[in-house]
């Protein structure tokens, strides 16, 4: 059996919801995971989404930014969210896939949307730079505690930090710049690696080569410059990682019309 899964930043689900329909009708993965939906409950496209072929379901959020969704092909019999930082902010959602998923049944699918942390690399003079690294630390505790990579699962997200040298377009130039500090990358692989998470990204292509999955909309040809940052990561459970075939990023979503920063980025595993 073949299984997909793919997250996407969409940075505003209502604004970008035929991109969606087009990315599902090319793409076609079994689950997609949103990030930054930008909409509360009662204004979430549920009808539409169930229309373009994935009548399962689930988003948390809220007004004007944050938001975290799954679409599946396959019920899921479960349903979870964390709240980290004490804050009702809209930034996990994980499922457990049901029986009709097959080989994949009793999969967790972990999707987050991590702080992106401001400007200013100091968490004493920016609180959204202190925010983050809480953030990141309250997930360390969470794999440690609960070790969800312990049993089959996926973790997929915008998480807002390009770990590795080649994850950004000039190592030098963004190590004092947020997404790309030593105090961030270091946290994110500190907590992957404490939990066993495997990054599938980097797992079937190492470095020295480059994998970016964002470009700023500030850039006039972003194409041109092609000055990107690996934000979206899909990390699998250990027992996962032999199973993963491929992990292609989408990035011509990123020359569509209004398109977000970010683009899908889709692993694939035979199970």
């Amino acid at each position: 059996m073949r299984f997909t899964v793919t997250t996407w930043n969409i940075n505003s689900v209502r604004l970008r919801i035929e991109q969606v329909r087009r990315f599902l009708h090319e793409v076609a993965p079994d689950v997609l995971c949103l990030q930054e939906t930008k909409c509360p409950e009662d204004r979430f496209p549920l009808e539409t989404l169930q229309s373009f072929g994935y009548r399962h379901v689930v988003h948390c959020g809220q007004k004007g930014y944050n938001g975290v969704a799954i679409l599946s092909r396959y019920s899921f019999s479960a349903r979870d969210g964390l709240e980290l930082c004490a804050r009702r902010d809209a930034r996990h959602v994980s499922i457990t896939l049901g029986p009709d998923a097959g080989a994949a049944a009793g999969f967790v699918v972990h999707n987050f949307y991590v702080p992106a942390g401001g400007d200013v690399p100091d968490p004493d003079l920016n609180p959204k730079f202190a925010h983050k690294l809480s953030f990141l630390a309250e997930m360390r505790r969470w794999g440690d505690e609960r070790g969800p990579a312990k049993a089959p699962a996926v973790l997929v997200g915008d998480l807002n930090v390009a770990p590795l040298e080649h994850d950004v377009w000039s190592h030098r130039q963004l190590l004092d710049v947020v997404s790309h500090t030593p105090v961030e990358t270091e946290a994110l692989e500190t907590l992957r690696g404490e939990a066993g998470w495997v990054d599938s990204a980097r797992h079937l292509t190492p470095e020295p080569e480059k994998i970016y999955t964002w470009w700023s909309y500030r850039a006039q040809d972003w194409a041109a410059s092609d000055r990107g940052r690996r934000l979206d990561h899909i990390w699998v459970s250990p027992d996962l990682a032999g199973a993963l075939r491929s992990v292609e990023v989408s990035r011509g979503t990123r020359s569509w019309t209004r398109p977000s920063d970010h683009v899908p980025v889709t692993a694939a595993m035979e199970l």
